[in-house]
């Protein structure tokens, strides 16, 4: 399973995949309003070409109220993030791109130096709307952590439902909210109420490295196929974090 790195994050995964030889690096998720499509494509370009073949970009809206503090928030999220799959898309395949859409407007924009492949693009997002988007334009989707295994594969079933020009080929990533440790289900408890979870017992994994194995076969039950497990602890948990984790899931 490759990792996914936060929003934005292009000198980490550079780093990630400098450090390494085989494993996939994500770049996720990559708030459109943010960002010009142009400078992203450049960026994952400049990455792919450098380390062929190991990168996965996510696209998603941002988080509105940080997107309205940074002033780039748009009246419609929906619109801007499919303008901008759309142009990123045809910007890494070498197409001379012209768009004269609602939000994303270039023209004749074309990169000199492409990446090494077709780069996988995919989508984050929670609503309806949006997954069914990431299914019509996009090659995968990504869900955050806010998720219980009911509402993964209720998501999934969305993305993957077969209509509006379904897509061949869709993967799917979900963030899974990790707390080793004899602490882990309280820590888990917290974070499904700080989410607005309702089933708060079915949230995330924790506890010892037999409950975090078996936690995670039940979103892989969703027919999930890669988890990025995410700590939940204060960043002074990150080692035991890793250790506890590579135990259950290697060890």
């Amino acid at each position: 399973m490759g990792g996914l790195l936060p929003a934005g994050r292009n000198r980490p995964a550079a780093a990630a995949l400098a450090a390494t030889e085989t494993v996939r690096v994500g770049v996720g998720v990559i708030p459109a309003p943010l960002r010009s499509v142009v400078a992203t494509a450049l960026e994952i370009a400049a990455l792919d070409r450098t380390f062929p073949g190991r990168l996965t970009v996510a696209i998603g809206h941002g988080v509105q109220a940080w997107m309205r503090q940074a002033g780039v928030a748009v009246a419609s999220p929906l619109t801007l993030l499919g303008e901008y799959v759309g142009a990123l898309r045809d910007l890494l395949s070498g197409s001379s791109v012209t768009s004269t859409g609602r939000y994303v407007r270039l023209t004749e924009v074309q990169l000199q130096w492409l990446p090494s492949r077709k780069i996988p693009i995919l989508i984050g997002g929670v609503g309806a709307k949006t997954l069914r988007l990431a299914r019509q334009v996009a090659d995968g989707v990504v869900l955050d952590c806010q998720h219980t295994p009911t509402t993964v594969r209720a998501a999934l079933d969305e993305a993957k439902s077969p209509q509006d020009g379904a897509r061949d080929g869709f993967s799917s990533v979900v963030y899974l909210a990790c707390a080793p440790g004899e602490g882990g289900k309280v820590t888990l408890r917290a974070e499904a109420d700080k989410w607005n979870v309702a089933s708060a017992n079915a949230f995330g994994v924790g506890g010892d490295i037999d409950d975090i194995r078996d936690g995670v076969r039940t979103y892989l039950d969703t027919g999930v196929e890669t988890l990025v497990l995410q700590s939940v602890g204060g960043e002074e948990d990150v080692p035991d974090f890793i250790r506890s984790v590579s135990n259950a899931l290697i060890g």
